[in-house]
Order: structure tokens, then sequence, then C-alpha cells
């Protein structure tokens, strides 16, 4: 089958290591099914595996894609959840541990496959399972945003900032969004946003702040958080280990909160969400598979807004 993979490693230039050609077909495991994948999305986490990060030499070639939706082993249009657990209780995300997404069929455990809502497209839904499903989880589960609650997203145009601006204007709350570059908080205010310059002093406090950026803003975020308020982390784009100021914090009360990923149920919800509310993921392009190379070749210039797509019937 045809499959995007990982060859070798170039932490200097990642698609000198990018595939595109035959794979095996996939062999699924005992209470495993396989989905022949009708769209698939891309993530920074693709060339940070081409780059060698998460992977090691004796895995390759290793099918790239976390994110997919298709048709399941019944017929049923189906989201696969790209989380995979051990016998251990540990786990990775496909295309660590387990060939990925960027191809015709792949396999998963059966509880992966989320049923997908009829309002929802192949693209769209392929957008879901990453950054999608770990902004919906740092906004409810970890943030417990109310409906007139308020969220502050530092560095808006990244993927799960980007989805945390649409999902909180979702949820009723009012959204301040962050960033350096004036042309994406143009943009980002189009989407609902009050965009700001990075640093810059908000109209209020905030019960949620969405942090993915980390040294660079995180300062800010606490000064920005209301008494109470929580910080919750899914990244470190700038910096792990930021300056904490520790009187703020027991002063406010305020809570900083890690997040990663999501639950198939968490999933369902988000999907549940959008059918609902007909709010539905930024796509910057669709790509034929056909043309697999010049997606994640989009993806590596940086210049994107959204969600890179793959068209797998094309």
């Amino acid at each position: 089958m045809r499959a995007a993979f990982a060859s070798s490693f170039n932490d200097a230039d990642p698609l000198a290591g990018l595939t595109v050609g035959d794979a095996p077909e996939p062999t699924p495991l005992d209470g495993w099914a396989v989905v022949d994948v009708r769209a698939s999305a891309l993530n920074h986490h693709d060339l940070w595996s081409l780059r060698g990060v998460g992977l090691r030499e004796d895995q390759l070639p290793m099918i790239l894609g976390c994110d997919a939706a298709g048709i399941g082993p019944d017929g049923a249009e189906v989201v696969v959840y790209p989380v995979v657990f051990t016998e251990k209780g540990d786990f990775s995300i496909l295309s660590e541990h387990y060939q990925g997404t960027v191809a015709e069929r792949v396999t998963v455990p059966a509880y992966n496959l989320v049923p997908k809502p009829a309002e929802l497209s192949f693209a769209e839904a392929a957008c879901l399972p990453t950054a999608w499903l770990t902004a919906y989880r740092m906004l409810t589960t970890r943030g417990r945003l109310e409906a007139d609650g308020s969220v502050l997203v530092q560095g808006a145009g990244g993927g799960v900032a980007t989805a945390a601006v649409l999902l909180a204007k979702a949820l009723g709350a009012r959204v301040y969004a962050t960033s350096r570059d004036a042309a994406k908080r143009e943009r980002i205010e189009a989407l609902g946003a009050t965009a700001y310059d990075s640093g810059a002093r908000l109209p209020e406090r905030v019960d949620v702040v969405i942090e993915t950026v980390g040294e660079a803003t995180f300062e800010h975020s606490m000064k920005c958080a209301k008494p109470g308020g929580r910080i919750v982390v899914s990244g470190a784009t700038s910096g792990h280990l930021p300056k904490v100021n520790l009187r703020r914090m027991f002063a406010l009360q305020l809570e900083i909160l890690g997040s990663s990923m999501g639950s198939p149920e968490e999933l369902a919800d988000l999907m549940t969400l959008l059918a609902k509310t007909g709010v539905r993921p930024v796509i910057d392009s669709v790509v034929p598979f056909s043309d697999a190379r010049a997606a994640f070749e989009k993806l590596h210039s940086g210049d994107i807004f959204g969600k890179v797509v793959l068209d797998h019937t094309a």
C-alpha cells in the first residue's frame, strides 16, 4: 500500500528522511481493526519524528501521522483515536511505537474507533484527534471552563491554540488571544477572539489560560489569571523552564495543570459539540494523498494557519 514514512533521520533537514512509496499492509493484532483511511491530518509531531525525536533507528521505516478518519471493518465511518495503551499501563501515540495514519490503511485497537458524526466531513474529522482533542480537554476536563467564563489563549495561530479559540467560543466563553504576528492576530479575531500583542494587558483577568508557548509567555499567563484561575499547559515551544512567581501562585490560589491529549469519550463529546454548534476546524489546505510530500513541505514551511489535511481519495 502507499504510505508516507520516515526512512532516516535528519535534524537539519527533516524532509530528507521522508519517503513516499510502498509499505507493507497492516497486520492487525488480536482485538485490533483495520481502517481504510479517507483523510489524515499532519502535525508538527511528524516533523519531530523525521528529526529522530521519539524514534530509534531500529524502528524505521515508521509510517507517519497520528490523525485519521475513514471506514472501519464493518463499513461504518469512524475517527481514529490515536493513543495506544499497553498492558503495562503506559501509552504512546500512533507513529511512535505503532505505524501511523498517512497510509491507505492503518490498524489500531478496536476500542480506538470512534463513530464519526454524519455532520462532519472526513477532512474535518481527521483534524480532531490530536490538536482539537488536546484543546477540548484543556478547556473542559482540566480547565473546568464555565459557559460565562473567560479564556486567554497564548500564541494564537498554532493548532491547539486555534482550536482552543473556536472551542472556547462554542462553549460560551469570552476569549482573548495573543500573538506577536499582526496578520495572525487579525485572523484569530475573525474566529471570534479579541487579539492582543504578546504580553499586552487584558481588560480582565481570566478563569482559564491555555498555555502551549511556555517560557516566553508564562509570566504573562500568571499575571492574567484571576484568583483561583487555572493555567493549563500542554506544550512549551519557547522553552520548558519558566520562572514561576510562587507568591502570586499561593496568594491568588492559582492552579497550574498539565494536560495531554484526551480520552475516546472526550473525542466523542468533542465531535458531538461540533455537530451541534456548527463549529468546524480551520483547514489551511487539503492536499491529494498522491502529492503527500507537498503537504509535508507546506507544514515544514511554517506558512500555514490551521491544519494541513491529506485527501486519501485523491
